[in-house]
């Protein structure tokens, strides 16, 4: 499986969201939810500091920009496509918003729910099951992230 012009194009405009969020000094992820001829229906970036909401995920906020935007909570003819693999929260909103694909750029190997740690979006113990494509511009996803971490750690004693 291999990503599409219209998520690449949409994988940039989520890094510009999750350059956004960090400025916000918020985790920076970004998230774009784009129908099938890869007009943007949605965006979102990470607002949980910025609005003290535990579900201000990058991807929560675009699926309900899209579901708004269209009048349906029934996203099934698009993607979403954000620059961290999806935890365990937002797969399940992917799930009830029945979106089928999800392009992602950076694997999460702590909270990861699309294949990392959990595997929920191709569960089949449940009834939608997504297509995942994960690490596409991983490196520059990875290194958004590290970057805003390391700018936010004290430096140790040792200067590393």
């Amino acid at each position: 499986m291999t990503p599409t012009a219209h998520d690449l194009a949409a994988l940039r405009r989520a890094f510009e969201l999750a350059a956004e969020a960090a400025d916000d000094a918020d985790v920076p992820v970004g998230a774009v939810v784009v129908a099938a001829d890869g007009s943007i229906l949605g965006e979102g970036r990470n607002l949980r500091e910025a609005t003290h909401d535990p579900t201000a995920h990058a991807e929560i906020v675009a699926l309900r920009q899209a579901a708004s935007r269209i009048g349906s909570w029934h996203l099934a003819d698009c993607t979403l496509v954000v620059t961290l693999e999806p935890c365990v929260m937002c797969a399940g909103a992917i799930l009830q918003a029945r979106v089928p694909r999800v392009v992602f750029g950076s694997w999460d190997a702590k909270a990861g729910a699309a294949g990392s740690v959990y595997d929920v979006l191709r569960d089949r113990r449940l009834p939608h099951r997504v297509e995942v494509i994960g690490g596409v511009e991983e490196q520059r996803a990875a290194a958004q992230l590290q970057a805003f971490f390391r700018d936010r750690r004290p430096a140790r004693a040792d200067g590393s």
